[in-house]
């Protein structure tokens, strides 16, 4: 009796380590509860409702021809108008030092020195943070909707469908490449600052100048290609380009090309930044010294 009772307290205990998939669930979960409990959610929700109430109010009071000539264009005026921005808001509120701040505040040290895969945290923070982005996204297309059925009924146009399934594809690219910068820098400002930058200014900057001085289609921005969001709520589109002539004296004019992409080269440029940029992020992320 002794014999067996040593010979169990001998055997070697076996320690099971949590699949991918349950590590994944569990960063998801708390990565969320520290959103929740953090004041960024709820300025962020703040921004979010205060866009959609002034919206609500101008339509109300102002009765603008642009929005309530028809459905569709009532869609491509209040959805296609900022839902980028929302988008670009969000990825920064919750991406932006996702991974930077890991290493600004030391806690990635805790997190990587346990039996937790580097992979699971980096999908783990990343899908929390999409989720959250979701709700901002939602939150907007809500009121959306609700003042669209107030103003032309329950009928709403199928195009907005597509536009929603097209701003949800350049939610996970911006926060792809987002959390690229953020795994880049050890500093959770510069990363935030770089996507600010890049995204709010730069970007449209590259997509206004280099069509307009030398003629040519800036099909490798990212937000060129977000611009089928709003251009599927067009009636016109697809048109790929457009030629605009202004007199600069007697007999010339300055000819001014606008490129709107195909909805396939739309797609293909946002997944194209979502792949690339997961895959860089994750890399950097694995190869990053903790201390």
């Amino acid at each position: 009796m002794e014999a067996d009772t040593l010979g169990q307290l001998e055997e070697p205990q076996t320690i099971r380590v949590p699949d991918s998939i349950t590590q994944i669930g569990t960063i998801t979960k708390y990565e969320l509860l520290n959103y929740f409990r953090a004041k960024r959610f709820y300025v962020l929700l703040i921004i979010g409702l205060a866009i959609s109430a002034l919206l609500t109010f101008l339509v109300a009071y102002y009765r603008p021809e642009s929005f309530l000539n028809t459905s569709l264009t009532f869609y491509s005026q209040w959805w296609g108008g900022s839902v980028t921005f929302v988008i670009i808001l969000s990825a920064i509120f919750f991406g932006g030092d996702s991974i930077s701040g890991e290493f600004q505040n030391k806690t990635g040290y805790y997190l990587v020195s346990r039996p937790v895969r580097r992979s699971s945290i980096y999908v783990g923070k990343w899908v929390a943070s999409f989720i959250a982005s979701m709700i901002m996204l939602l939150l907007f297309l809500g009121i959306a909707v609700a003042n669209g059925v107030y103003y032309f009924g329950a009928g709403v146009p199928y195009q907005l469908w597509q536009s929603v399934l097209l701003a949800t594809l350049y939610m996970g690219s911006v926060l792809s490449f987002t959390f690229f910068w953020s795994s880049l820098f050890k500093t959770s400002v510069i990363s935030v600052l770089v996507t600010v930058i890049l995204f709010l200014f730069a970007f449209p900057l590259i997509d206004g100048l280099l069509p307009s001085l030398v003629g040519a289609e800036p099909w490798f921005v990212i937000t060129y290609g977000a611009e089928v969001i709003t251009a599927v709520l067009n009636t016109s589109y697809p048109v790929h380009d457009i030629q605009s002539k202004t007199p600069i004296g007697k007999g010339h004019f300055f000819t001014i090309t606008t490129f709107t992409p195909y909805l396939w080269e739309g797609i293909a440029i946002m997944l194209a930044y979502f792949v690339v940029s997961a895959v860089l992020g994750l890399f950097i992320f694995e190869k990053r010294e903790f201390a």
